[in-house]
């Protein structure tokens, strides 16, 4: 079980497909509203994420990582775009990132 944490409030999913974008949370077709988006933080490994804000990661990306501003995370099997800087532990493919990258 993962665990999403949005501007400190927690949700717990089975989901590896979490998209969080202009105010909404949608997590296997189920949308859950919070009204600020703008720093998400997941315990667990996901398969792709798209967030409109800062991401961290407290595990690994199976798939894609799409965000607004910076990304912090474990290993990632797709690619990473950010508006941002990037710290990441490993990622397989393309690093298109506003700030800095810094891997391992």
């Amino acid at each position: 079980m993962n665990t999403v944490i949005i501007n400190g409030i927690k949700i717990q999913t089975d989901s590896g497909d979490i998209c969080v974008s202009n105010g909404r949370i949608t997590i296997d077709g189920k949308e859950i509203k919070v009204s600020n988006t703008s720093n998400v933080k997941i315990e667990g490994n996901v398969n792709n994420i798209q967030v409109t804000g800062n991401l961290e990661v407290r595990g690994n990306v199976g798939g894609d990582v799409d965000a607004g501003g910076s990304v912090t995370c474990g290993d990632v099997e797709g690619s990473i775009d950010a508006g941002g800087s990037v710290r990441a532990k490993n990622a397989k493919q393309n690093i298109d990132a506003g700030g800095s990258v810094h891997i391992g």
